[in-house]
């Protein structure tokens, strides 16, 4: 797949993936109901530096009807080749949910805040409304690398290795990797030989981010920038034939999350951009470092800010290839189908004859929806 990723310890990684403070004045709480997402047929919950591996299992939520089989991963540096193949996981029906959905309208002019830290453009009235259907999950081993593999790959890897469900960086100004095999076309031919697909998306980066990324946002620009944003990746998606019901993962690379006006301003523009995204009846995925980018969401969770993400990847190098034992967060966060967990990177892996270098993704998740 495709950028330069900040790894926890250092800002920028090498690769692939990648509170709000409103104005006092008349806060009006809209109140929301929230549906809550959980896959037919699924008990329990379940982005890169070099190309990444995925030998994760999908957990231990049980596997979707007509879903794919969860492969034992291994922790060592390569995936254990005689791991039961994942069948490529069915779409499954989970009612969808969200935690909040108090809106507050702003006043005129922003109030001052605390001594160096700035306030972001507070969000519309009311949250915009998620999609009407559930969103489709697979439960078993993603894996995602910098540029989409070939279809000879793909067709190589299918049946041969332990993945079911490969993620792809379909746009954002700070993907850093050429994708020349993704095209409309090949969603199509790798979807109908039965995989499932992840759709990533680099978005603009934390203002006190370190090393350089192409697109960094700024507590002015957060919210409308992430409302462009959002509303690009789901174009994105639309033309590569991922159709309304998709989930989109928005990356965030590592950042200091101690930086109260750098936090805030992030997830101003996490929000706007899910509202985008919700908007146009697509899924929003968040993909962050447990430390550091994911860390700063559950904070919002846990609070029970609105407009947060449907689905939580996280990125942990404890070689432990689930979603439950290793979620560093409360356990009621994103329960239900709705976690995937990046545990290893940069694995070269070898099967039916071709080689990708890849991270490994424990999953149980929502995905794309093709065709």
């Amino acid at each position: 797949m495709s950028h330069h990723r900040a790894r926890e310890s250092s800002g920028l990684r090498p690769r692939s993936r990648r509170a709000v403070l409103l104005s006092a004045a008349a806060v009006l709480v809209i109140g929301s109901g929230a549906a809550a997402l959980a896959a037919a047929g699924s008990g329990d919950e379940h982005p890169t530096a070099a190309a990444p591996a995925a030998t994760a299992e999908g957990g231990t939520g049980t596997p979707i009807p007509g879903g794919s089989a969860t492969a034992s991963a291994s922790a060592s540096t390569s995936a254990s080749a005689s791991a039961s193949p994942s069948a490529s996981a069915s779409a499954s029906a989970s009612a969808s949910a969200s935690a909040s959905a108090s809106a507050s309208a702003s006043a005129a002019g922003s109030s001052p805040t605390a001594k160096g830290a700035a306030t972001p453009p507070g969000p519309p009235a009311a949250p915009v409304a998620k999609p009407g259907t559930a969103p489709a999950t697979f439960t078993g081993l993603a894996f995602d690398t910098c540029t989409a593999p070939g279809l000879a790959t793909m067709n190589a890897w299918h049946g041969t290795s332990p993945y079911g469900a490969a993620a792809v960086y379909i746009g954002g100004k700070n993907r850093g990797c050429a994708q020349p095999q993704l095209t409309a076309n090949w969603v199509k031919s790798v979807s109908s030989s039965g995989w499932k697909l992840v759709p990533l998306y680099v978005g603009a980066q934390p203002p006190c981010q370190t090393g350089s990324s192409p697109e960094k946002l700024t507590a002015d620009t957060a919210v409308p920038l992430g409302t462009t944003d959002g509303k690009d990746a789901v174009a994105k998606a639309a033309a590569l034939g991922m159709r309304p019901g998709s989930t989109l993962y928005l990356d965030v690379e590592a950042y200091n999350t101690a930086d109260t006006s750098c936090a805030d301003a992030v997830l101003a523009y996490v929000q706007s951009w899910n509202r985008a995204v919700h908007g146009s009846g697509y899924w929003a995925g968040f993909y962050g470092f447990a430390s550091s980018s994911a860390a700063g969401i559950a904070a919002a969770a846990g609070k029970d800010a609105p407009d947060l993400p449907d689905a939580m990847w996280y990125a942990r190098y404890d070689g432990a290839a689930d979603t439950t034992g290793s979620f560093p967060f409360a356990s009621g966060l994103w329960s239900g189908h709705r976690r995937a967990h990046q545990y290893q990177v940069n694995q070269k892996e070898t099967y039916g004859g071709a080689t990708v270098t890849v991270d490994r993704n424990a999953w149980d998740a929502p995905v794309a929806v093709v065709g």
